[in-house]
């Protein structure tokens, strides 16, 4: 690589959620950076169907970046209960008041996210914005990485991190194949018109077929999520809107009253991926490229906003001149994530394969076990403060 040619401090591929944030991040530190995305975020038009659940130390890091003050409050709700059902009469229920916040989380719209970020981006003066840009070739030696775009543009920098997703280039590049395991299951998702208000409350029900997951949106509407055997999710999926509204406000027992959809269903498969190693010399993952998780808790995008706040860190906090591909400094950032990471996907994993099991007695056992921790206030503070972002 040629000493003449200009060396970017960090090279991000992928401005999805956790890539832009981590550019943002960084915004005013003494480093150069370029950001490389095939695509911007697709403007407004009616209710996004992805919708995420963002705990309080997701919306902590947005704010301190000056991203969450340009999210429209319209758009979003603030989740102040929830009620968790088991299959055969158990029952959970966390509320904000009994955990000591304001709220348990906010269900926002990933494209009203994805234009805060992007319009911090265009203000960022440390910063190059490649878009459109695809990366063809990753070359690395001791000293450098060079990311090669398809159109014959290469970036020099010191470090590169991958935030480009489950099926992330960078990480195909660098690292050994990661374990991937489907789950047999589609995530099927659709917005809906409510009845009866929610007042904040997000409910999720552990079925015979999957998991069912309505997070409350404002204007006393609702997201959904339902997890479920990829046959079933066909089935819904090609039910005609009045029978699907039925159907789904059915398995939720009628709590919310009547339906009426207004977004149509999609859906996208659930699998679960993991990484031996976060990062390499000159190399780091963030988001959907180091770890995947069954959607149930929600806790995907969460996980990814703190690895960039965590990698943001650790590379803010070196001393000026400091190589940020440095393989000491990188495993500081690895080092940090390992226990969050291994105990969300240890927790998801743990309970699909709880309510899969069928075997006698197996019923009885997981639902008495909710039941008995919802007459624990102590032990559901603990739980809820792990998966607020609080421990």
């Amino acid at each position: 690589m040629r000493s003449s040619r200009k060396i970017d401090d960090v090279v991000i591929v992928g401005a999805g959620l956790v890539g832009a944030s981590l550019a943002v991040a960084l915004q005013g530190a003494p480093l150069q950076l370029s950001l490389i995305e095939p695509k911007p975020p697709a403007p407004a038009e009616g209710w996004d169907a992805r919708i995420y659940a963002i705990s309080p130390a997701s919306r902590a890091f947005l704010q301190s970046i000056g991203v969450w003050q340009l999210l429209p409050a319209g758009r979003m709700e603030a989740v102040r209960r929830m009620e968790v059902f088991g299959d055969a009469g158990g029952k959970l229920e966390f509320s904000a008041y009994e955990t000591g916040v304001a709220e348990l989380a906010w269900i926002v719209e990933g494209g009203a996210i994805a234009r805060a970020l992007w319009s911090r981006l265009d203000s960022q003066e440390n910063l190059e914005l490649i878009c459109p840009g695809q990366p063809a070739l990753l070359d690395i030696t001791d000293a450098a990485v060079r990311v090669s775009l398809e159109g014959g543009r290469s970036i020099d920098g010191h470090l590169v991190v991958g935030a480009d997703g489950a099926r992330s280039f960078v990480r195909q590049e660098t690292m050994p194949a990661p374990v991937v395991a489907p789950y047999g299951q589609l995530g099927v998702v659709a917005n809906f018109t409510c009845e009866r208000p929610h007042r904040g409350t997000a409910y999720q029900w552990f079925r015979n077929d999957g998991v069912l997951a309505w997070l409350p949106l404002p204007e006393q509407k609702m997201s959904m999520v339902w997890s479920t055997p990829e046959a079933h999710a066909q089935e819904l999926l090609g039910l005609p809107t009045e029978d699907l509204c039925a159907r789904v406000a059915e398995a939720g027992s009628h709590v919310l009253g009547r339906l009426e959809c207004i977004t149509a269903a999609a859906a996208f498969p659930l699998t679960k991926l993991s990484v031996n190693r976060l990062v390499a010399p000159r190399v780091a993952l963030v988001g959907d490229a180091a770890h995947v998780v069954h959607p149930l808790a929600g806790q995907g995008v969460n996980l990814g906003f703190a690895d960039a706040a965590a990698l943001a860190g650790v590379l803010k906090s070196a001393h000026a001149g400091a190589d940020m591909g440095d393989f000491g400094l990188l495993r500081r950032f690895e080092r940090s994530r390992a226990e969050d990471i291994l105990a969300m996907r240890s927790a998801t994993d743990g309970l699909v394969r709880l309510f899969r099991e069928n075997v006698p007695g197996m019923r009885r056992l997981r639902n008495s076990g909710l039941n008995s921790v919802d007459r624990m206030p102590v032990l559901k503070t603990l739980l809820a403060a792990h998966a607020l972002g609080f421990h």
